[in-house]
């Protein structure tokens, strides 16, 4: 498969990776598809989930169950139709988001998205440097700033491939479900009491608050993007019987999957109210609180250490996955495709920023607030996935007899009409609690012009499918669409004059020199370049005159010399101090046709190391470059 083919799928790197075709066998096919619903559901169980379950455990008891149930029942419906527009459509939602609505739209859209993966991996940040300071008890801002480090942690799980990452992201579930089930142990909740919580009721204004923070922890906008790209790394047959297929089984991983997540959250929920809440602590919004309070209230010393490894996994296990979905959220709106590495940096560096500066400014008291606040803010996000997610799956035209049933569709726009309700609800109580405040009147109208717009907006997302006939305004794919391609039935033979080759005297000379001849014909010049980086040419350049730079000398004129005795017209340029640069001056100079570059092999934390010449020159070069390996 070529690279720009992999640029227009969704997650190219690892796209039909897995391959389920060979499977034979009811478990085996099952065990093939396990996977996509898991990383998606640890989007479910991150230390936002925590902060939501244990204010709402910890204030009201067992009342908020329900929530948790619904939430869940909301997710395995949402995350299914997410999962069937990557199976039938080969699209992820981004994609499908491109194709469908004007590009200021989508830029909207992008920008929103981009707001949740923020609000996502802000929870990441706090929750683990919790974490960190829970076991350590080190500062909060220093286990802040040491979150930035697990971006090598994702780096390294990349190179080996999606069943790798799979596993220790599964691996990071168990540690997080075996640690609740320790807690609930000492905590002996009371099952009838338990039971109670999934009758639904409302205490008050502030359940509503933590209830729909709750909803924005459990279903997540950006598990909506991620889930439509992961089933993607499954390569299954694409006929009807393949699809369909397809489609059961991850039914099956979906429900497995997203219901362990919501055993996980109800133990949390569950915990903070058979012990906190019973006795009488209905404050405990803050995680470190809980921590502390736990083994006291439990009577054993290990509790706070489970508490807080279970904490930093689940921390660690939501930040891979919120990279990946950063990636596919870019890549589907933007068309722009960038380092794993940097976009991490990028998204990780954007949720550090609020939490340092509330930490700075209100201390570490507001921190579990703030924690509550990122999930709030999740679920504002949600009506801007979940309705074109319904659109998508709703159209027979592109999903043929895989569209969704009327049931089905009946029921989604139930899901989606209460979560608008709910956060629209919400917002005018947090509106007329914020004008009660008497804030300049500037910040008032901002902030009503903001909402209307964002209202106009989630309307106009609404109707368009339906006023608008128009189909596919912008493509999906990464690099642009060819209007025709190039007419091939008359393909000339270039014909270089002047080959550059850049030499560094070890072993990969020979095939760079045998490989330029090839190019060439028999008047063609042959340019050889080396480069010396003694600490004297660094210092004076060309007019250093060191052993190093004499004795490369001598080599480039013993390959011209060898080269001349076969009849191959040959010159030679020696160069100094930095490699990429230089040979880009002396290919430019020279007017060089092609260039021959041998590339080292390197990736990753060796590229900064050792620098990266070859990707360097590629882009400062208008000629033809032959990498030579």
């Amino acid at each position: 498969m070529s690279r720009s083919q992999m640029a227009e799928q969704s997650l190219g790197e690892v796209h039909e990776s897995v391959d389920t075709t060979v499977k034979s066998g009811f478990w085996r096919k099952i065990l093939a598809f396990t996977g996509p619903a898991y990383l998606v559901s640890v989007g479910y169980m991150d230390p936002g989930n925590w902060a939501t379950d244990l204010a709402g455990g910890s204030k009201y008891g067992y009342t908020l169950i329900w929530v948790l149930l619904m939430s869940n029942l909301m997710a395995i419906l949402l995350q299914g139709m997410s999962s069937r527009l990557g199976i039938v459509r080969r699209r992820d939602l981004a994609q499908a988001n491109r194709e469908a609505y004007p590009p200021f739209v989508n830029f909207v859209l992008y920008v929103l998205a981009e707001i949740a993966i923020t609000a996502t991996d802000l929870a990441e940040v706090l929750g683990m440097a919790i974490g960190i300071q829970l076991l350590t008890g080190l500062p909060l801002m220093f286990g802040i700033c040491v979150t930035v480090l697990d971006t090598f942690i994702i780096l390294f799980l990349q190179r080996y491939g999606m069943r790798k990452m799979e596993a220790f992201i599964i691996g990071l579930i168990a540690v997080i479900g075996f640690s609740m089930l320790w807690e609930l142990f000492y905590a002996k909740p009371h099952l009838g009491a338990v039971m109670t919580g999934f009758i639904p009721r409302l205490p008050d204004s502030e359940a509503l608050y933590i209830a729909i923070g709750i909803i924005g922890a459990t279903v997540m906008p950006h598990n909506l993007y991620l889930h439509s790209a992961l089933v993607q790394t499954r390569k299954f047959n694409h006929d009807e019987a393949g699809i369909k297929q397809a489609l059961k089984m991850n039914r099956i991983d979906n429900a497995v999957a997203l219901n362990l997540a919501f055993l996980v959250n109800a133990a949390i929920l569950v915990l903070a109210a058979a012990v906190f809440f019973l006795h009488g602590h209905t404050e405990i919004a803050d995680i470190r609180d809980a921590s502390n309070l736990l083994s006291p209230l439990l009577g054993y010393t290990l509790a706070p250490i489970i508490f807080a490894v279970a904490l930093i996994a689940a921390g660690q296990s939501s930040t891979v996955t919120g990279t990946i979905a950063g990636q596919i959220v870019m890549e589907g709106y933007l068309r722009l495709r960038i380092n794993p590495w940097l976009r991490r940096l990028i998204t990780r560096l954007l949720a550090i920023i609020p939490a340092v500066l509330v930490l700075g400014i209100a201390g570490e008291s507001e921190i579990g607030n703030l924690l509550v606040f990122s999930q709030v803010l999740l679920s504002l996000q949600l009506g801007f996935a979940i309705i074109p997610l319904i659109h998508f799956v709703s159209d027979k035209k592109k999903m043929g007899k895989h569209a969704i049933k009327p049931g089905t569709k009946v029921l989604a726009w139930v899901v989606a009409t209460v979560l608008v309700y709910l956060n629209i609800k919400m917002v005018y109580s947090e509106l007329i609690v914020f004008f009660d405040q008497h804030y300049p009147l500037w910040s008032q109208s901002l902030l009503i012009a903001v909402t209307m717009a964002l209202i106009i907006l989630l309307g106009y997302v609404l109707l368009f499918p339906f006023i608008n006939k128009k189909q596919e305004i912008q493509s999906a794919r990464i690099h642009a669409v060819r209007a025709a391609l190039p007419d091939l039935s008359h393909i000339e033979k270039p014909v270089y004059r002047k080959i550059a080759m850049a030499l560094d005297f070890g072993k990969n000379d020979k095939g760079i020199i045998e490989n330029a001849l090839a190019q060439g014909e028999h008047d063609t010049e042959y340019l050889l370049i080396h480069i010396t980086e003694s600490a004297s040419t660094r210092l004076i350049g060309n007019e250093s005159d060191d052993y190093e730079t004499q004795q490369d000398r001598e080599q480039l004129k013993a390959y011209v010399k060898m080269l001349r005795e076969k009849n191959i017209l040959s010159t030679s340029v020696l160069g100094h101090s930095k490699r990429a640069k230089e040979i880009v001056r002396i290919v430019n100079e020279h007017e060089a046709d092609l260039l021959v570059i041998g590339g080292h092999g390197h990736t990753g934390l060796k590229d900064w190391i050792y620098g990266e010449t070859v990707n360097y020159v590629r882009h400062y070069v208008n000629i033809p470059v032959l990498i030579v390996k």
